[in-house]
């Protein structure tokens, strides 16, 4: 059902697009195109992404260097990590910013490490944190994103900052 009202927000929105020579409605669009990517995010709609991200997708992140994803696919798992280490986490969009063809996010990201993340293990603590993001918007896709957040804060939060000794683990 979300796939399909989804698909429908950006059939009207395209349309409108098409119809209109004004700046002002692509940079609305955009913003759309952003709020469904975080709807299909948080609803776990990995397919979804098919329609939303361009095939050559990339993800750029100072918060996660070793972790490089350049295609669509490889965000896909990506995602799917992220839920069997978070699998109650929410995304809310609390400022978006639109120019051209990138839109960036103040957002919060909420959830709880029930499964282990990468190294850490999991704790049961829950997470509330702030994240920036910007996104560049291509043929009416996203096709490239950089986030960034305080690891600090969210390795206390989480229980493992400082670092658990050695027999702690």
């Amino acid at each position: 059902m979300l796939l399909k009202n989804l698909l429908f927000f950006m059939v009207i929105s395209s349309l409108l697009i098409a119809c209109s020579p004004s700046s002002s409605n692509q940079i609305a669009a955009n913003k759309d195109l952003v709020q469904y990517f975080t709807v299909a995010l948080n609803s776990a709609e990995w397919n979804a992404f098919d329609d939303l991200l361009t095939e050559d997708f990339q993800r750029h992140s100072q918060a996660t260097p070793d972790v490089v994803v350049s295609s669509r696919d490889q965000y896909k798992v990506l995602q799917e990590n992220f839920l069997a280490s978070m699998p109650d986490q929410k995304i809310v969009n609390e400022i978006l910013i639109s120019e051209g063809n990138y839109v960036a996010t103040y957002s919060t990201y909420f959830g709880t490490l029930t499964g282990p993340m990468g190294d850490f293990p999991a704790t049961g603590k829950s997470l509330e944190m702030k994240f920036l993001s910007i996104f560049r918007i291509e043929n009416d896709r996203i096709a490239e994103v950089w986030v960034e957040w305080d690891n600090v804060n969210m390795l206390t939060q989480l229980g493992l900052f400082p670092p658990p000794s050695p027999q702690d683990m």
